[in-house]
C-alpha cells in the first residue's frame, strides 16, 4: 500500500494503517523554525528552509524529510500566498529570532523597534497588511477599515478578489498535481475562492486597499445584522467557486484526493461564535451546494475546517456534505475524542486531533507526548476514517524531542 492508497483508505473509513500528513495545507503545517530543527537532528543537507505559508511562518517539507517522518501527503498550493505575491523568485530573509530562511522575491518588509511590517503584493507604495511582533514568530493581520457608512454599503466591495479563474492559474495547478503525482503521495490541493467567511480572509491581507467590511469586529457583527449584505456576498462568491471549480475540474479531473474547501472558525475554546440557527441560514446553503456540485462531479472528498467547541455543529457539517473535519480540537469544551468517534466516526474523517498543540506537545514531556498520540490513535483509528494530524498547526519553540516523540508513537501505533 503506497502514501496515497493509504489516505484513500482512510478517507473511506476502512481499516488500516493511520496516513499522516503534516505539511499539505495552511493548518497543518510545522513553523519554519521546527521544521529546520528537524533537518538538524536527522542530519539533512543544512540549507535555508523554505517559507510555504508567510503568514503563518510555516516551512516547506522538502521530500528528504517527508521520506524520514512518514508523511503520506502533499499539498496543491493557490498560485499567490496570503499577502498577494507568488512563491517564487526565492531570495534569504533573516528572521527576528535569527534564522536564515528562504522566502518570496515580493516579500518585502520594514523592520523597525515594534517588529516587521509586511506589504501586500510586495508593494511599498500601499499600507503594510500585516505585522509580526518583535518577539513574534507570525504575522498578525493590520485592519484596514474603510469608514463605514451604512447608506452606502455595496457587497460588491467585498468580492472585489472573487472571480473567474484565468488559463495561468489553471496551467499553475495542472503542473503542481503533474509532478506530485509521480510521488505516490495522497494529494490535497486548495482551490481559492471556496471558503465563505474566512475571517483570515475576510481582513484581505493580500489586497492593498480593501473596500466593504473588513474589520473582524465588524464583519461577526455583520453576520447578526447584516445577513442580506453577507447573503449577497456568498451567493455570488458561491457562483464564482462553481464555475471555476468546473474549469479546474475539466484540466485535472480526479487526479486530487481532497479539495480543500473552508477554513472559516465556527468555534472558540468554550462555545461558539453563532447559533446553529444562524449557520443554517446563512452558510449551510452555500456549503451544500458546493459540496453538491463537488460530489455530483467528480471524486473528490471535501475538507472543513473549524477550529473550537463545534462538537454540534459537526452534524451541520455532515448535513452540508463535508467529508473531512480539521483540526479536531478535542482540549475544546465539549470535544471529548471517544464521544466525537461514537457519534460522527462513520460519517466524517476526523482529520487531526493527534496531539494538543496548547499544552502537551510544547509544555509537556516526550512520555507524556507518546501517551496522549497513541490513546487518540487508538480512539479514532478504529474502522479507519482518521488521518494524523496535530491539533492546527506545529508552532514555533515546541520541543524537538517532543516532535519526535509524536512521529516515533504514530510509527509505533502503525506497526
Amino acid at each position: 500500500m503506497n502514501n496515497r492508497e493509504k489516505l484513500q483508505n482512510a478517507l473511506n473509513h476502512q481499516s488500516g494503517p493511520i496516513p499522516i500528513d503534516f505539511g499539505c495545507t495552511a493548518v497543518t503545517g510545522i513553523h519554519i523554525s521546527v521544521v529546520q530543527e528537524l533537518r538538524k537532528y536527522f542530519g539533512l543537507v543544512k540549507s535555508p528552509v523554505q517559507v510555504v505559508e508567510p503568514y503563518q511562518m510555516l516551512g516547506f517539507i522538502d521530500e528528504d524529510l517527508k521520506k524520514i517522518l512518514k508523511i503520506d501527503t502533499a499539498g496543491i498550493s493557490t498560485p499567490n500566498t496570503m499577502f498577494g505575491f507568488p512563491l517564487d523568485d526565492w531570495k534569504q530573509w533573516k528572521t527576528p529570532w535569527g534564522q536564515e530562511i528562504l522566502v518570496p522575491g515580493k516579500f518585502e518588509v520594514d523592520e523597525n523597534e515594534n517588529g516587521v511590517f509586511i506589504y501586500p503584493q510586495g508593494d511599498r507604495t500601499a499600507k503594510p497588511s500585516g505585522h509580526m511582533p518583535k518577539t513574534g514568530f507570525f504575522f498578525d493581520t493590520i485592519i484596514r477599515q474603510p469608514q463605514i457608512q451604512e447608506d452606502k454599503l455595496n457587497a460588491a466591495d467585498n468580492l472585489e478578489e472573487f472571480g473567474l479563474i484565468s488559463q495561468n492559474d489553471i496551467a499553475y495547478y495542472k503542473k503542481q498535481i503533474d509532478e506530485v503525482s509521480k510521488s505516490g503521495w495522497g494529494i490535497v490541493a486548495a482551490f481559492s475562492g471556496t471558503a465563505f467567511g474566512d475571517i483570515a480572509l475576510v481582513t484581505a491581507p493580500f489586497l492593498k486597499n480593501p473596500k466593504g467590511i473588513r474589520d473582524i469586529t465588524e464583519w461577526y457583527i455583520s453576520t447578526a445584522i447584516r445577513q442580506d449584505y453577507i447573503h449577497s456576498v456568498f451567493s455570488k462568491q458561491l457562483e464564482f467557486a462553481i464555475e471555476n471549480l468546473k474549469r479546474i475540474y475539466k484540466t485535472i479531473g480526479n487526479d486530487i484526493d481532497v479539495v480543500f474547501l473552508c477554513g472559516t472558525d465556527f468555534g472558540t475554546q468554550c462555545g461558539t461564535f453563532c447559533s446553529i440557527d444562524t449557520f443554517q441560514k446563512l452558510w449551510k446553503p452555500y456549503y451544500s451546494k458546493l459540496n453538491g456540485w463537488i460530489h455530483e462531479n467528480t471524486k473528490w472528498k471535501t475538507f472543513k475546517h473549524s477550529c473550537g467547541a463545534v462538537f454540534d455543529f459537526v452534524e451541520e457539517f455532515v448535513d452540508c456534505g463535508f467529508d473531512i473535519l480539521n483540526p479536531v480540537q478535542t482540549s475544546a469544551k465539549g470535544m471529548d475524542a471517544v464521544e466525537l468517534k461514537k457519534t460522527y466516526g462513520n460519517r466524517i474523517v476526523f482529520w487531526g486531533g493527534g496531539i494538543d498543540t496548547q499544552q502537551i506537545l510544547p509544555f509537556g514531556t516526550p512520555q507524556q507526548v507518546k501517551d496522549e498520540v497513541l490513546r487518540k490513535c487508538e480512539i479514532f483509528s478504529k474502522d479507519g476514517g482518521f488521518v494524523f494530524n496535530s491539533i492546527h498547526n506545529v508552532q514555533a519553540k515546541t520541543p524537538t524531542a517532543n516532535v519526535i516523540a509524536m512521529f516515533e508513537a504514530v510509527w509505533q501505533f502503525n506497526s
